[in-house]
């Protein structure tokens, strides 16, 4: 068996060895090399019978924890895979069976001939050991208490009427029954099955996406075929479905919808001119109903479902039924005047903005297909008739008046997939704006639009036109749309009280913006970015916020696997990759990355606190590769794999690959953590606490719920009671956090992936619940499901 066991680690170095080597000619660490001639030496040993390779093997354990100290420190995660399967090697040559054939070893203690082999297996467990009793990524810290009294929302401290519970897109409840104190007695009360589940034909991200709305006793929420569904919010007893029969045959990119838009009702004769140019009030504030009659069949309130057809529907909150005096017969055709038409390649994927007389709504763009795609326009329809007030067209930025019948808008332009704010009070719709298609090809693009790619635009509600635009990454090779939708909330700052805006981004900066002049309230720089590659232009520098959760540049020593092996041909991945840190231009050689375009933040935003002035986060780090691919000709499929012309760029001189930077394993390349909640004092822009969040249980091959920090879709909620839910993380639970240290306080599983925003309501008898929807996400592989699931306290 000794001799077995030689020829084994004398195979292990010569592989470690030639990847060793190749790693070493890239200019990567010679420790792999070194390791593998202790494999050998030790084997070599082994095959002779000598004990002295117990003693050269005890020199490799203890050569490689000092190595991997060096590295990483007492980080268990990083510490740890680079040792186990040589500590496990360890231990196997300490079995008796084994080294009892060695030559010299009956005539001598086991202590010389084993003992320095015993001891360092014993030490490399005690660092183990040591290593796990610290987090060198967590951040404790505590966020202050009220600074200001909550605003008034305009509506019931109870309901949810938008995405964001109100147009200011804060996501943040006034209700304070489920505090830190109790919020552990949680329990589930009902489960609603809504019966649409992904199916034969359907694209790979088909996911439930929706954060439902609460008005009165009604939850609202739409399916990712679009059906729309009432509920009795104290049973989940079901009241209506409506279904509006979109073509299933149709290729799509996505299948989703976010929400739906609640319109309330016109305001009683305040003295405001509908339509005027005033600042719009709050809507939901003092509603009644504008009286109709029987024969229009006119609905008083409105919910606006967007289609995955491009149709922009108005359906009567009582019973389900179209409202037929909306648009044509009950909807707007978002087609219109639109160019380069192709079922599928348009739609809002996310619920418009609603005020108290007009509907805006964008539009979400195929990604990455062709330089001839739709337009990226702005649209604001009468909430009453579906009449075309204005238009915003980012290729025609000045022109806002309704286009001519038989004109088409700028094409390619950059589109705004995500959801918006609104101040009514300042008159302005707050818009993030994704970036320019096709998203890594930049060259040519239209200048006149190209402002407004990954952007955050101020549009006037009452004529469409720009106020302000604020640019987050400049000329965006790396599909770095502004991802979520802007939180608008009263800061208490030196200088008095200033309405701010804060805007999440995929790369991690946080920008926290005067919400009235697009200037920024916590600082902003310029700083240098990487070099063009020759390929394509770039800009010489780009913003970074001084409020930020970027990671800090990739090193090889950053590089991860569950075994040393894996680990190795990451770090060879790594520097055979083209990276010069954020905003490494793409290449034919291809390009690492980091952040990725899953970006830190995606569409599921912050949850703000509007008393605290706080926000909660749920920042995610995945490292992406970009190749360019030379296209031939303008028709050819070179990348999409069947898929509809994903990453085809035809037109293009190049299509593009973007795929996740994985070990041959499937693992992340670059060691965890890989997901975090962090609690920001929006006031003084620093990052309080962030604590590493998710296990890998429905991820790894062994369902162990290793708590190492795993990525989230979908964002978190606030509570008035001082508690934060999150239920978005790759692994099926729900969570609630204490906002103030960011501790986990509660969780249950879910039947599927939880990547929805949760919410939360009162019931008839004032009882506060929570809403979670757990319905899997295509795109991360996450279990499939249609639950709807409320819990409460005990009564």
């Amino acid at each position: 068996m000794a001799v077995l066991t030689g020829w084994l680690l004398i195979l292990i170095g010569l592989a470690v060895g030639a990847g060793g080597a190749w790693l070493l000619w890239l200019g990567g660490s010679a420790y792999y090399l070194v390791a593998a001639l202790g494999f050998v030496l030790t084997g070599a040993l082994m095959v002779a019978r000598r004990p002295g390779a117990l003693w050269i093997y005890a020199l490799l354990i203890l050569g490689t924890g000092v190595w991997s100290v060096w590295e990483v420190g007492l980080d268990w995660w990083a510490l740890v895979p680079r040792g186990a399967v040589i500590v496990a090697l360890g231990l196997w040559l300490l079995l008796p069976f084994i080294n009892r054939g060695l030559h010299g070893t009956g005539g001598q203690p086991w202590t010389l001939a084993a003992g320095p082999l015993a001891v360092t297996v014993v030490l490399a467990a005690a660092l183990a050991l040591l290593s796990w009793q610290r987090d060198p990524h967590d951040l404790s810290g505590a966020l202050p208490d009220a600074r200001a009294p909550a605003p008034d929302s305009g509506i019931e401290d109870g309901d949810w009427h938008a995405y964001g519970r109100t147009g200011l897109g804060q996501r943040y409840s006034p209700l304070d029954r489920i505090t830190p104190d109790n919020v552990g007695r949680l329990e589930k009360l009902w489960t609603y099955h809504t019966g649409d589940v992904r199916g034969d034909g359907d694209p790979t991200e088909t996911t439930y996406e929706v954060t439902p709305l609460k008005v009165d006793d009604t939850l609202y929420l739409c399916t990712p075929h679009h059906w729309v569904i009432a509920l009795d919010a104290d049973t989940g007893e079901e009241r209506w479905k409506y279904d509006p029969e979109i073509d299933k045959n149709i290729s799509r990119q996505h299948q989703t919808c976010r929400g739906l838009s609640y319109f309330p009702g016109h305001r009683a004769d305040d003295g405001l001119e509908s339509g005027g140019d005033q600042a719009l009030a709050a809507s939901g504030s003092g509603l009644e109903e504008r009286p109709d009659t029987a024969e229009d069949r006119r609905c008083r309130r409105r919910l606006f479902l967007p289609t995955a057809d491009a149709r922009l529907i108005a359906l009567d909150p009582d019973d389900g039924r179209v409202c037929r005096d909306f648009g044509d017969d009950g909807a707007v055709n978002l087609w219109a005047n639109m160019p380069h038409q192709k079922d599928g390649f348009y739609y809002s994927t996310s619920p418009p903005v609603v005020t108290e007389d007009r509907v805006i709504v964008g539009g979400a763009v195929n990604d990455n297909v062709s330089t001839s795609e739709p337009s990226g326009v702005i649209r604001a329809y009468d909430v009453d008739s579906g009449e075309l007030l204005w238009n915003w067209d980012p290729g025609n930025p000045d022109d806002t008046a309704p286009i001519a019948e038989g004109e088409t808008y700028s094409a390619s332009t950059p589109n705004s997939w995500s959801v918006s704010s609104v101040d009514e009070d300042l008159g302005l719709v707050y818009v993030p704006m994704g970036n320019q298609v096709p998203d890594q090809w930049g060259k040519n693009r239209n200048p006149r639009s190209a402002r407004f790619s990954s952007s955050i635009v101020a549009l006037e509600l009452a004529t469409g036109q720009v106020r302000w635009v604020f640019q987050t990454v400049h000329n965006d090779l790396w599909d770095m749309d502004v991802p979520a939708q802007p939180s608008l909330v009263d800061l208490t700052t030196d200088a008095g009280t200033v309405p701010a805006l804060v805007a999440p981004t995929k790369q991690g900066d946080v920008y926290v913006l005067d919400r009235r002049t697009g200037e920024p309230v916590v600082p902003v720089e310029e700083q240098p970015a990487p070099a063009s590659l020759g390929y394509q232009p770039v800009a010489d520098t780009q913003p970074a916020s001084a409020l930020s959760l970027n990671p800090p540049p990739l090193r090889g020593r950053d590089m991860w696997g569950a075994t040393l092996f894996d680990q190795l041909a990451c770090r060879i991945q790594f520097h055979r990759l083209h990276y010069q840190g954020r905003y490494t231009p793409p290449s034919e050689r291809g390009s690492l990355i980091y952040p990725g375009n899953f970006g830190v933040f995606n569409w599921g935003g912050l949850a703000v606190d509007p008393r605290r002035q706080v926000a909660f986060a749920t920042p995610a780090y995945l490292a992406f590769v970009s190749t360019l691919v030379p296209r031939g000709d303008a028709t050819t499929d070179y990348v999409s794999d069947g898929k509809p012309g994903l990453g085809e760029n035809y037109g293009a001189p190049y299509a593009v690959t973007l795929k996740p930077f994985l070990s041959p394993l499937g693992l992340p390349c670059q060691q965890p953590p890989w997901g975090y909640v962090a609690g920001l004092d929006l006031v003084s822009g620093e990052v309080v606490w962030k604590h590493r969040n998710g296990t890998v249980r429905d991820q790894a091959p062994v369902p162990l719920p290793f708590k190492m920090g795993v990525p989230d879709l979908g964002g978190p909620i606030i509570t008035a009671g001082g508690v934060a839910f999150m239920s978005g993380t790759l692994d099926y639970y729900v969570r609630a956090y204490d906002l103030t240290t960011g501790d986990t306080l509660w969780e249950d599983r879910l039947p599927a992936g939880g990547q929805a925003t949760p919410m939360t309501y009162s019931d008839s008898q004032g009882r506060q619940r929570v809403l979670v929807v757990a319905g899997g996400h295509g795109s991360l592989g996450t279990r499939a499901g249609d639950a709807i699931i409320v819990y409460g306290l005990p009564d």
